[in-house]
């Protein structure tokens, strides 16, 4: 309102007695008063309250929220970051300075969220209390002239003393159906008998509870993002876990997440089971895939056995254990050129697409000379001229592992960090390839070792999270959607039934009028009453004898008339 006052002021600056002056360089420069830093506040205050800039924040939000969708996240898979830096040094260098890998702990991702936060506090406030003072206050009183309402209706009452009748049964019947009514005038006033009555303030209440629990939301994401933690780990047949972070294959936790704090327990995976469907278009859609797991809350205590499924985790002190994936751990015994075994453990090897097809390596450091092998595991071998070998099924109907060996430095003394799915083989010599089936034995060349494939394990990877807002969250979602329902499909609306011939005259009459408010409570739009209208009209003619009220049909465009 300042600015406006400003150019008011400058554009009437030239205007003097009715004249304005032709000359603009003549014009008197009048000079503005400050603004101040009290009122520079208050406008960036209205300005951050309005309604589209916190439409504007929530866009915003949504789109600084993409780059944490697409790209990996330092609290997530530190690993994966590395990588994608390493294979794109530029763009990666770039990204990470402005925060790209760790978006939702970025500060511009806080000042975003923080602005959006203030923004609606400051939109819900004012709103509230204009609310509270309309909910409090009594519907007003009838218009002079009802007839310049759209679809008004007027009730003929020949008898002396209906139009009293006419306006007691108009106004029970809506306190029956949960209007607010007030009779008027008051006792001592002059003027016609009326009755004012309102509905549909829960429209308003709903858009306020809409708004409030959009901001419980954001409260519960910042509570989880704070204090919440999750991470990921594969655990193999047999296998097992100790929740605690050096145990996990990525884990992110929240600024304020106190890592050794965590709760201490443990479990075992015993078994994992799974079926393929064998018929039909979903051929080796999995049927079922389940982990059978021994769990304690903490060291010495009880065991528990449980059955983890997708949609069923198992839960110990408020923190959830998902299954999330499934896949094969080939198992290998390895010699080296001395006949000493230094290798004898199954290896987690990855899916690659929806038949299994898997891939993997394993390094053995300790063989003379360091020994690695890349692996492709095939659960049911096809072998495609084009294509090579690949799997037609997941289930192992016919496992057949293929291997590349390798000797030389593995690079595991370089400091640098390695993934344990890659083979860095720059400074290795291929020695052979060959393709086994369970049990087989593969002999290397000039005394450099040997292999034998011995079968598969199973293994499960587990997501393991705690999210201490997920429960506000939740309640806050539900209360949000109720709240925008009732602002969607509650209607505010006003009817007067109001007397226009002096009662206890003959002939009297009553019209009954009314409005249609919006969420806004500035907007009016006239009309939309009918089938209220018509309720009370029907209400106050069976009141009053039905047949001898003569009902007048009021519009904009014509009058009809018609005998109740």
């Amino acid at each position: 309102m300042d600015f406006v006052h400003h150019m008011a002021a400058s554009d009437n600056a030239g205007i003097r007695d009715g004249a304005v002056s032709a000359d603009t360089s003549s014009k008197a420069e009048v000079p503005l008063p400050p603004l101040g830093g009290l009122g520079f506040l208050r406008w960036v205050w209205r300005q951050l309250t309005s309604m589209k800039t916190a439409l504007i924040l929530l866009f915003l939000l949504a789109i600084a929220s993409i780059p944490g969708s697409i790209l990996p996240q330092q609290g997530n898979d530190p690993l994966k970051v590395k990588e994608w830096i390493a294979d794109s040094p530029t763009i990666g260098a770039i990204l990470q300075s402005l925060g790209f890998f760790d978006v939702f702990a970025a500060p511009w991702f806080a000042a975003v969220y923080l602005l959006l936060f203030m923004s609606l506090i400051g939109c819900v406030i004012p709103r509230t209390r204009q609310h509270w003072r309309a909910m409090l206050a009594p519907p007003p009183a009838a218009p002079r002239n009802l007839e310049r309402f759209g679809g008004t209706v007027t009730v003929g009452v020949p008898a002396q003393g209906e139009g009293d009748a006419a306006l007691a049964e108009a106004s029970a019947y809506l306190r029956r159906h949960r209007w607010r009514v007030v009779e008027g005038p008051a006792e001592g006033e002059p003027g016609p008998r009326w009755v004012a009555a309102e509905k549909g303030y829960l429209r308003e209440t709903g858009n306020l509870v809409f708004h409030v629990a959009l901001l419980f939301i954001l409260a519960s994401v910042a509570i989880g993002g704070l204090f919440g933690w999750k991470g990921n780990v594969i655990v193999k047949e047999g296998g097992g876990f100790a929740n605690t972070v050096t145990q996990y294959d990525a884990w992110g936790g929240g600024r304020l997440v106190n890592a050794e704090a965590m709760t201490p327990f443990s479990f075992s995976l015993d078994s994992f089971d799974v079926d393929f469907e064998r018929e039909g278009s979903q051929r080796g859609a999995p049927k079922f895939f389940e982990a059978k797991v021994t769990s304690r809350e903490e060291p010495g205590a009880p065991a528990q056995q449980s059955i983890i499924e997708v949609n069923a985790p198992l839960e110990v002190d408020r923190a959830k254990v998902f299954l999330v994936g499934h896949g094969y751990a080939p198992h290998f015994i390895v010699k080296d050129s001395t006949g000493k075994v230094v290798f004898d453990d199954a290896v987690v090897f990855l899916p690659q697409d929806g038949n299994f097809t898997s891939t993997g390596v394993v390094k053995i450091p300790d063989a003379e000379p360091q020994l690695g092998l890349r692996g492709l595991f095939l659960p049911t071998v096809a072998i495609d001229e084009i294509k090579g070998g690949l799997s037609v099924f997941p289930a192992p109907d016919d496992p057949v592992m293929f291997l590349s060996a390798w000797t030389g430095d593995l690079g595991l003394d370089s400091g640098v960090p390695q993934s344990v799915y890659r083979l860095d083989s720059e400074s290795m010599t291929q020695i052979g390839l060959a393709s086994l089936r369970p049990g087989q034995v593969w002999e290397w060349p000039d005394g450099t070792g040997s292999m034998m494939f011995t079968g598969f394990d199973r293994w499960a990877s587990f997501q393991i999270a705690y999210d201490p807002g997920k429960e506000a969250a939740l309640v806050s979602a539900t209360l949000a959607i109720i709240g925008l329902m009732l602002s969607l499909f509650v209607r505010r609306r006003r009817i007067w039934v109001k007397a226009i011939a002096p009662v206890g005259a003959s002939p009297g009459a009553v019209q009954v009028a009314g409005i249609t408010r919006s969420s806004s409570l500035d907007d009016i739009d006239l009309g939309s009453l009918t089938d209220d209208i018509n309720a009370v009209v029907r209400a106050m003619a069976d009141g009053i004898g039905g047949a001898s009220a003569e009902v007048r049909m009021n519009s904009n465009e014509s009058t009809t008339k018609e005998q109740t």
